[in-house]
């Protein structure tokens, strides 16, 4: 159960309104279900969630990873942390940018990186690697660094930290799952 009331448009004051509207514009797209339960918590601090939006609409939207790493990745991160809320928004969305099912699934199941290619797996690894440890191993940052040079790594890197981030805040607020959204993960 959440812990603060979920934010509608009406409950905004009118100056924050056009804020709604953009998040939900830029959010309804990732599953067009509209406002995310994420962003209904955040707007409790308008300010706050107009800047964790900023970021998320760079790393998802603008950053120079493929579509299918940085999901390969959210995967990862949403593995590692049991978040059957970041899984249920982004697993959809990994299949529909390329991401393949062997890679998905072995994600889910935890077996990752294990099976896999190492260009497909180094994703998986580097979000589980940065939720467990705090950071990436130099082994892993190097394969991370030679696919994609510095920019990539550095996004990458913002990428994963940013949906553990998210999680950790949603998770201390009582997230709760969207009505559209199955649990998947074995937990």
């Amino acid at each position: 159960m959440a812990r603060i009331p979920y934010v509608s448009r009406e409950d905004l004051p009118a100056e924050k309104q056009s804020l709604y509207d953009h998040i939900e514009r830029t959010r309804s797209g990732i599953d067009g279900k509209g406002m995310p339960n994420s962003f209904r918590l955040l707007l409790n601090s308008p300010d706050t969630a107009e800047a964790v939006g900023a970021l998320g609409e760079q790393v998802r939207l603008r950053s120079s990873l493929h579509p299918a790493f940085r999901e390969t990745a959210i995967l990862g991160v949403a593995r590692a942390l049991d978040s059957q809320y970041v899984w249920g928004h982004h697993e959809p969305i990994a299949r529909a940018v390329g991401v393949r099912p062997e890679v998905i699934e072995a994600i889910r199941t935890g077996r990752a990186p294990m099976g896999l290619p190492p260009k497909e797996g180094v994703f998986a690894q580097a979000g589980k690697e940065l939720v467990q440890n705090g950071a990436l191993s130099e082994r892993t940052f190097q394969a991370i660094e030679h696919l994609l040079g510095p920019e990539g790594a550095v996004d990458l890197v913002v990428v994963i930290g940013y949906y553990v981030m998210l999680n950790s805040v949603l998770g201390s607020l009582g997230i709760e799952p969207d009505e559209h959204l199955e649990a998947m993960l074995p937990v």
